[in-house]
């Protein structure tokens, strides 16, 4: 009976976890101090960038807790989706875009959280395909056994 979750990867998520809410109200705080000199589509974006991002988070952390510790691949993979596509192209859109008129410590936050997503996807990857090779041959030995079971004896 082996291991399948991954210890890095439950390490990262827990410091993200602690790391996220700090993480808003820093970007909130600056987001509110420079609201004024934004032009209005850069306003909306980053309005609906910030919902997104918040639902999106709380979801993606629970199903990273929930695939990782409990083993279960299908949650593993909606974590990895979501930090994958949505998450990460977000953060580095708010990374690198300089019509946003970027403050350094925004900056500073939004790479920290850049280095949480990247490796979060490097590292869910892996553990989905060590999970998912496990389970199938699981499934393949009880498959065999079954047919032992059922295939006649001699004579």
């Amino acid at each position: 009976c082996e291991i399948l979750s991954s210890l890095p990867l439950q390490m990262s998520l827990y410091f993200n976890v602690y790391f996220f809410p700090f993480w808003w109200l820093v970007t909130v705080a600056i987001l509110y101090l420079k609201y004024p000199v934004l032009s209005d589509y850069y306003k909306f974006i980053l309005v609906t960038i910030m919902i997104l991002v918040s639902l999106t988070e709380l979801i993606r952390l629970y199903l990273g807790y929930v695939g990782n510790l409990l083993e279960k691949v299908p949650e593993l993979a909606g974590f990895w989706l979501l930090t994958l596509l949505p998450q990460l192209p977000i953060i580095l859109f708010l990374l690198f875009n300089e019509g946003l008129k970027i403050h350094s410590l925004e900056r500073a936050v939004h790479i920290v959280f850049a280095a949480f997503l990247s490796f979060q996807v490097i590292a869910a990857f892996f553990t989905l395909k060590r999970m998912v090779n496990t389970l199938a041959a699981r499934f393949r030995l009880t498959e065999f056994h079954r047919l032992e079971e059922q295939r006649p004896g001699p004579g």
